[in-house]
């Protein structure tokens, strides 16, 4: 009997370690989007941030529209989703949906410039339209509390792994989907996952 405890334990115990170890390396997670508000919940729209120019931006203007919250580097392997994250933004924008970019000098020392010099990149090379927040940091020790909150908080929760990571946030303020870095922004599941929290 004792043994098979024991063994019941290494399995539930490997298997929420699995699910850590999945989330962090790139296990997407889709959810259906609330369908109530969010009252005084903690949400990650409850955050006023910088954006590119230094000028405070209210989290909670976004809303009633579909955010995808995504981390994002200058000089890394996956920096060409910038063009996918411009198309898909383009696609949907009048549909209430809004992509919000923060750069993050995380992993390899991928986005080593100013906010000046993050904000010529993406607008001279991938001529980004879509909100730029001012570089944070998005894991460790500093890490910022907006992403604090994402990757502590429910079936969402796990380090990012690494650049380009992309969540989703319904019309009341909940987190509903986490797509894995290597996660194309045009892939069909990110767009299915979009355009059910648009319904």
């Amino acid at each position: 009997m004792k043994l098979l405890v024991a063994l019941l334990v290494v399995v539930v115990v490997g298997s929420i370690l699995l699910g850590q170890v999945r989330k962090v390396l790139g296990q997407n997670v889709v959810k259906e989007p609330s369908t109530q508000p969010s009252g005084d919940a903690a949400t990650p729209l409850n955050f006023t941030m910088k954006d590119i120019d230094g000028n405070d931006v209210n989290l909670a203007d976004y809303k009633g529209k579909v955010v995808m919250l995504v981390n994002v580097a200058s000089k890394c392997g996956l920096t060409p989703q910038y063009e996918a994250l411009e198309k898909l933004y383009e696609k949907f924008k009048d549909k209430n949906f809004v992509i919000i970019g923060f750069p993050a000098n995380n992993f390899g020392g991928q986005e080593p410039g100013s906010n000046e010099e993050i904000k010529r990149f993406c607008t001279g090379k991938y001529h980004v339209s879509f909100p730029m927040m001012s570089k944070i940091s998005v894991k460790g020790d500093d890490i910022h509390p907006l992403y604090k909150q994402l990757t502590t908080t429910g079936d969402f929760s796990g380090d990012i792994g690494w650049n380009f990571t992309k969540f989703l946030v319904d019309k009341n303020g909940q987190v509903y989907a986490r797509f894995a870095s290597k996660t194309k922004p045009d892939d069909q599941a990110v767009t299915d996952a979009i355009e059910k929290g648009l319904k």
